[in-house]
């Protein structure tokens, strides 16, 4: 399984991104349950930004509420993240995430290679 992130980028204080990840290499045997974004910012651990259940139950992190909004497209295994009023302090490098089941009995988890978001004040 290969998770393609792309989107990120620098950008002012207040402006948009929206970054994008793509699941390849899922077949019939994978059912995708969590997939969400993650970052890390510079001197600091990686965090929860964001993530959509496959039922559609969405978690935020305090700090994305009101300016950021996750969204999946199953069809295409992608999960989305829109992420409006950007601040300094969102500079980080974002890293998609899934989860779920092969043949619906063994957990997996994978991880993408992460996109960079620079903030200028």
């Amino acid at each position: 399984v290969q998770l393609q992130a792309s989107g990120g980028g620098l950008v002012q204080a207040g402006g948009s991104l929206r970054l994008s990840c793509a699941a390849s290499g899922t077949g019939s045997m994978f059912s995708i349950n969590n997939m969400g974004w993650y970052r890390r910012a510079p001197g600091k651990e990686r965090e929860l930004v964001a993530s959509v259940e496959s039922g559609g139950s969405l978690i935020y992190a305090d700090s994305a509420k009101g300016r950021f909004t996750v969204s999946r497209d199953n069809a295409k295994n992608t999960v989305y993240l829109q992420m409006n009023n950007l601040k300094p302090e969102d500079t980080a490098v974002y890293l998609c995430h899934v989860d779920g089941l092969i043949l619906d009995t063994s957990p997996f988890d994978y991880w993408g290679q992460g996109t960079l978001v620079t903030v200028s004040s």
